[in-house]
């Protein structure tokens, strides 16, 4: 009974001293790390550091089988879920988006766009089941919500799929020049591109305030930033978006269709010998490095770290922006630290061209890691209570 006790703190209350071994990861003070590991396709690195009171940002790496089947489709599975509003939502993707996707790639006994399409949509109706349970009691749950990248590596195909404003950025290289490229493989769904708001303007061609400028920021509604997501429930049933949810989510006039998507955008990358890693990341990497700044840290470095550079490298820069120390930042607590920056995951894929052609046919052992360096078996629930 204590050992569960103590193991729920560490989850929810993150120490400062190093957490199990190095194959769950290492703890610095609100960082979280795992330098370097082996997936199917090559090695990867992988950092967290958290800076709202509750980790909103979770993440996993898996590896291994991607079904049920032994004779079924292997590869490697990234997901990076940035959850707003608090963590529920980005809990939730974490406990069964890739349950779900395992179950629809055994039924087709192959990995495809419509496996990953369904897989959303269960999550999405899953969470959306959980928000019609707990709104008597909860209803602010219905506000809550979360982003939703994922990187599929299978039989030489890279999937790309997202909800929101994460990012993954392919590094590849040149082969003329031998410099490495950044080129980013996933589509945003955030209002402050000016595509994005001719979208949904177009979507809701009666709704003249679909979008609005506020403070300065281009919000939906004057509310969230993001037109796609898994959850914000309150934004998709006018049901949730009612007394006794906060006045502030609630809009003034009923809505007939839902104001945000839940359709992820999906695309399909045959893999080259030239394709060196991906770069998977929550948009709190984004706001403070472009793209090939990313690249071009993760390719002049050594891969051990890689992820964990690319996390200090944004926080030097918040800091900058800031005018103050990165050794200073360091020591602001989380819930504080958000005035500063915004939780921020990485997760770096390499890509081995000879492990990636010959993945369909391996045998090697299983991965399965979560961000934060928090483990749990499939199918169980998250380890904090919602709050």
């Amino acid at each position: 009974m204590l050992s569960r006790l103590v193991n729920f703190l560490r989850a929810c209350w993150w120490t400062s001293s190093d957490r199990g071994s190095d194959a769950a990861g290492r703890q610095d003070g609100l960082l979280w790390y795992k330098d370097k590991g082996q997936h199917l396709n090559g090695e990867f690195s992988m950092a967290v550091v958290q800076a709202n009171n509750l980790l909103e940002d979770q993440s996993q790496i898996e590896s291994g089988s991607l079904s049920t089947l032994e004779s079924g489709p292997l590869g490697t599975f990234v997901g990076i879920y940035d959850g707003h509003g608090g963590p529920e939502t980005s809990r939730y993707i974490n406990d069964h988006l890739f349950q779900h996707l395992k179950r629809f790639a055994t039924e087709q006994q192959s990995m495809s766009v419509d496996v990953i399409k369904k897989a959303y949509q269960a999550t999405e109706e899953g969470f959306i089941s959980v928000v019609a349970k707990q709104w008597p009691m909860k209803p602010q749950i219905a506000a809550v919500g979360s982003c939703c990248l994922v990187g599929v590596v299978c039989n030489g195909t890279l999937y790309i799929a997202n909800l929101g404003d994460s990012r993954a950025v392919l590094g590849r290289r040149v082969k003329a020049t031998g410099e490495v490229l950044a080129i980013q493989l996933s589509s945003e769904h955030n209002v402050g591109i000016e595509s994005v708001r001719q979208e949904m303007r177009s979507l809701h061609p009666d709704d003249s305030h679909i979008v609005v400028l506020k403070h300065n920021v281009w919000r939906v509604k004057g509310l969230i930033q993001i037109s796609r997501s898994i959850g914000d429930v309150y934004l998709k049933k006018p049901e949730f978006n009612r007394e006794p949810l906060y006045q502030r989510f609630r809009l003034r006039e009923t809505f007939r269709k839902p104001i945000l998507s839940s359709e992820p955008s999906i695309s399909m990358h045959e893999l080259q010998p030239y394709d060196q890693f991906i770069i998977f990341a929550s948009d709190g990497l984004w706001e403070h490095l472009s793209n090939q700044n990313a690249v071009d840290i993760v390719q002049k470095h050594p891969r051990n770290g890689s992820a964990r550079r690319l996390v200090k490298a944004a926080l030097l820069e918040a800091a900058k922006k800031r005018e103050m120390r990165y050794t200073d930042l360091k020591k602001i607590e989380r819930g504080v630290r958000r005035h500063f920056h915004d939780d921020i995951t990485v997760v770096v894929v390499f890509l081995d061209s000879n492990l990636v052609s010959k993945a369909s046919s391996a045998n090697s052992p299983s991965l399965s890691l979560r961000g934060g360096g928090v483990n749990l078996p499939a199918k169980t629930l998250a380890p904090c209570a919602p709050t």
